[in-house]
């Protein structure tokens, strides 16, 4: 059956947020694998804040997306056609698919999906990478400890959501920043935060984080960078630690925030780090079997947003930069 494969191409690089005006269709015949290739149906596309630096020039720390290319993304792939020896058709595979309907892709740059462990939902979500992200930034570089009183920005969000839950299963006390009253109950009351603080309603989020937080912080794991970031700064407890995992808010600034508390680590002795999830690629398999372990326990969820269609990704990016999602963004196709 000859199939048609739906691409989205990026056409312009953006100013500011993402929008459709950014990308073009077209649509071309699938292609015959070739040896050691597979036929791939997208189910599920993750849309994530790094795709904004992926569509600028030298801004990232991944090579561009070319103009004219498809848009780069990872996803959730059912196998049609299979000349890998590793892959059989019906097969779920992860990969970076790119956003298409019905990519070809060497049978080596796939993951098989173990569904002993989940779902294709559970692996799109509770042990996808912002998941795995969430696992190495709170227990590698975090280094969090029983007891540590953590706080988490964009704690609504696909990174977020799992990191209080990480602290919470942890035994320690979390806090959430979200935006919006909405946002807020979901991480005190679906994620079992202690305090959740709505970012949006604060004239003074430095003082919003000392009354939710009035011993101070030991953990802040950073998903937005800018006046979030500086805020958290000022309320370090002796030898915090700062995971700096994400920068959402500074993505697409025109101008970029200068963080003013630095002088706060040589106070309490704190340590703050980045670092990016691809650089535990051997331990992944580690992650996901702690994340699924807790999972089956009934105490690690992830709520996913939902959109419809390949044409609703360049949408679903400008929600992201928006803050229009609540939980990890995804395209169903």
């Amino acid at each position: 059956m000859l199939l048609t494969n739906h691409r989205l191409l990026l056409a312009a690089r953006p100013s500011g947020i993402p929008s459709p005006a950014n990308f073009t269709a077209d649509a071309m015949p699938a292609r015959t694998p070739g040896p050691g290739e597979v036929l791939l149906e997208t189910v599920y596309l993750s849309i994530d804040p790094a795709m904004r630096s992926w569509m600028s020039e030298g801004t990232g720390y991944q090579p561009s997306v070319p103009l004219g290319e498809v848009m780069r993304g990872g996803g959730i792939a059912r196998v049609l056609e299979s000349r890998s020896e590793e892959f059989a058709p019906g097969d779920l595979a992860q990969a970076r698919l790119g956003w298409q309907t019905h990519p070809t892709l060497a049978g080596r740059h796939l993951q098989k999906l173990d569904l002993t462990l989940g779902t294709a939902e559970d692996w799109i979500g509770p042990l996808g990478l912002s998941a795995v992200t969430a696992y190495f930034g709170m227990r590698d570089v975090g280094a969090i400890r029983r007891g540590d009183r953590v706080l988490v920005s964009a704690a609504a969000g696909g990174v977020g959501q799992i990191a209080v839950q990480i602290a919470r299963i942890e035994g320690c006390r979390v806090v959430g920043i979200a935006g919006g009253a909405e946002k807020c109950a979901f991480v005190a009351n679906e994620l079992g935060a202690d305090a959740a603080i709505d970012y949006r309603a604060e004239k003074n989020l430095s003082s919003a984080i000392a009354r939710a937080c009035p011993e101070g912080v030991d953990l802040y794991f950073d998903n937005v960078g800018g006046p979030t970031l500086d805020a958290a700064l000022a309320r370090l407890r002796e030898d915090a630690r700062v995971v700096l995992c994400g920068r959402i808010s500074q993505t697409h600034a025109t101008e970029p925030y200068g963080v003013r508390n630095l002088n706060r680590f040589a106070a309490v002795h704190g340590r703050m780090q980045g670092f990016l999830v691809f650089n535990y690629r051997e331990r992944y398999d580690e992650a996901r079997a702690w994340l699924a372990a807790r999972r089956r326990e009934g105490r690690l969820n992830q709520r996913l947003h939902v959109l419809q269609g390949l044409a609703q990704a360049p949408i679903g990016l400008g929600m992201l930069f928006r803050g229009e999602n609540t939980g990890k963004l995804v395209v169903r196709l």
